[in-house]
């Protein structure tokens, strides 16, 4: 027994047997309940780090999450993945989660104490849990919060991002390994595990079957590399638990809320849902975006930039915890919620000063918009000019393309971003665009990023008036290559001005992407380049809202690499994660009136 609530455990059983351990807490007295559900591979019974607020950081306990909500009449249940924890069976990440949540619904909605209806939540891997049973329409669904996670579709973002792989799967992989039952079962496949360095082993890459930091647990190993070498967009891509875009049309009809942020690496994947789902007809959807890193809702700094007070969802919310509740007691009971569709955080507008902490001064502030992208946003194209000049002004007939050599050995290193679950090998946020000891790959004597060869930075003149961005970012690129296969890489950053706490200015990283060539044209159908062919693509970054001030500029930074976030392109052509050699490649992108490189921003009035 927990306080204010009846605990008990049962192990629920999917379709093949398989046992799912699963902690029931039920409110006191007697009746019939509606639940939230939560599936998680990170310990039905182990404190989530997330539920936490800006109050109180310190992370309560699943019974005290529990415990809260059983007081307003809802029975709770966690659950461990298949092949997690307690749980039976053989963990294969993310594929077995839409049958395992159906049947788990399933099992709810016919006990005695459910009165069928089901409300579910959670962060990360079991926002994807969410997804994955909603696709598949799980019984008694009525209401979700997907927060962080739930893939749109996993091969443009949170596995792949449009054919390069994301890195964190490898580094999650690792330190999951030593966390399964396997490993809690074996001290010395766990004590092999735990002597790897996987920083070291980022030095190596790509990693070979059997020679990697995860060769201790094959069965980890095994669903690493099918990921990491599964390029070609295929029925792979199109399963249930990956690719929810494919299943929007059949989905449940739940009332959902999608959450994530600028710094996250899921903003794609839920402003995708909540469009889809919404065109597709299913249930009220409403989208929250939020200047954060991964999970850390109720804090204001993220990376070295300080966002302010109003930052954490705490500023509006109550907390997170009352923000669920009042959605779910919003369908559960037909009480009014004033949320609005549409809810973002709008960064800048601080002082850029340095803070007592150390922090540049960002600031921000949220607003309301009616839907995404915001319909007031008028998309504006700012083209790459020759000189490095970004502009509105359409570049010249003449203008000639600018090329730069691309060496896989040498990528442009990570620093900051839309990154999670990369630790301890680098660490997502808001960053100054210079290197330094502290980021993976960084050399000395420590310059701006925009100072190698092999970035091309064109940015505007100095703002003379305030321009607020909010919506979706694309860069559209004509670029040839003499390499059989390239990367091409975006960045969005806010400059700021030369001051007395940053005499150097400041290069604010806002928002990037990736473009892996063989795939531009069809992501089923990749082809190997011609030398000097050149080809249209789209660069898609992720979204942002940001307040550019005056005396500020807007720049793009093109290269070819964003290591390690994204596994480099060895240009040779070889199959994907299984390159054995490399080579420069001369990179080339044109910027004339036929072929007008350029970025488009969606820019409000105002």
């Amino acid at each position: 027994m927990v306080a204010g609530n009846r605990k008990f455990t049962e192990m629920v059983r999917a379709r093949d047997g398989i046992g799912l351990a699963t902690d029931i807490y039920l409110p006191d007295g007697a009746g019939r309940f509606p639940v939230i559900l939560e599936r998680t591979p990170y310990g039905r019974d182990l404190v989530s780090r997330s539920e936490r607020t800006a109050a109180d950081p310190t992370p309560i306990s699943r019974a005290d999450l529990a415990a809260f909500f059983t007081a307003h009449g809802y029975a709770v249940v966690f659950q461990d993945n298949r092949g997690r924890h307690g749980s039976e069976g053989v963990f294969v990440k993310y594929l077995s989660d839409g049958e395992d949540g159906y049947d788990c619904c399933a099992w709810i909605v016919a006990q005695a104490w459910c009165d069928g209806r089901i409300c579910t939540m959670g962060l990360s891997y079991a926002a994807h849990t969410q997804g994955a049973l909603g696709c598949l329409d799980a019984p008694g669904v009525v209401a979700q919060v997907l927060d962080s996670g739930g893939f749109a579709d996993s091969w443009r973002g949170g596995i792949r991002q449009w054919g390069a792989f994301e890195l964190k799967q490898a580094t999650w992989a690792h330190k999951q390994a030593i966390l399964s039952p396997e490993a809690l079962a074996d001290p010395v496949m766990k004590a092999a595990l735990e002597a790897e360095d996987i920083a070291d082993w980022f030095t190596r890459m790509p990693w070979q079957p059997g020679h990697s930091p995860l060769r201790h647990h094959p069965a980890y190993e095994a669903y690493l590399f099918e990921q990491w070498r599964h390029g070609t967009f295929d029925a792979f891509w199109q399963q249930v638990g990956i690719w929810a875009e494919g299943f929007h049309h059949r989905y449940s009809m739940a009332d959902c809320v999608h959450m994530s942020s600028w710094y996250d690496v899921y903003p794609l994947t839920a402003t995708a849902n909540y469009l889809g789902l919404g065109k597709a007809g299913r249930g009220k959807q409403r989208l929250i975006l939020g200047p954060w890193t991964h999970g850390d809702r109720s804090d204001t700094v993220f990376g070295d930039v300080d966002f302010g007070a109003d930052a954490a969802i705490d500023s509006w919310a109550g907390d997170w915890r009352q923000y669920r509740l009042r959605h779910f007691d919003s369908v559960i009971k037909g009480i009014a919620n004033p949320e609005p569709k549409v809810r973002l955080f709008m960064m800048g507008g601080g002082s850029g000063r340095k803070t007592p902490a150390g922090h540049l001064a960002h600031g921000g502030h949220w607003l309301r918009f009616a839907d995404w992208p915001p319909p007031e946003a008028v998309a504006t194209a700012y083209h790459l000019h020759p000189e490095g000049l970004l502009a509105t002004a359409t570049p010249a007939e003449d203008a000639e393309p600018v090329s730069y050599d691309f060496d896989p050995a040498h990528p442009v290193p990570t620093i900051g971003g839309a990154l999670t679950s990369l630790e301890p090998v680098a660490s997502g946020g808001a960053w100054n665009q210079v290197e330094g000891p502290e980021f993976f790959g960084c050399k000395a004597p420590f310059l701006p990023l925009a100072s190698r060869p092999d970035v091309l930075a064109f940015q505007t003149p100095p703002l003379a008036a305030p321009l607020r961005v909010a919506g979706p970012l694309t860069a559209t690129l004509w670029v040839a290559t003499d390499a059989p296969d390239t990367d091409f890489t975006a960045k969005l950053l806010d400059i700021y001005p030369a001051s007395a706490d940053y005499p150097q200015g400041y290069a604010l990283l806002l928002a990037d992407g990736i473009c892996r060539l063989r795939y531009a044209e069809d992501p089923a159908r990749p082809r190997l380049r011609k030398p000097g062919e050149v080809v249209k693509i789209t660069v898609t970054l992720f979204p942002t809202a940001n307040l550019f001030m005056p005396g500020h500029r807007i720049r793009l930074d093109i290269s070819s690499s964003n290591f390690p976030k994204f596994d480099v392109n060895p240009n040779t052509g070889e199959p994907e994660g299984a390159a054995r050699r490399k080579r420069v490649a001369v990179n080339t992108v044109f910027m004339d009136a036929r072929r007008p490189s350029h970025v488009t921003l969606a820019v409000l009035p105002g």
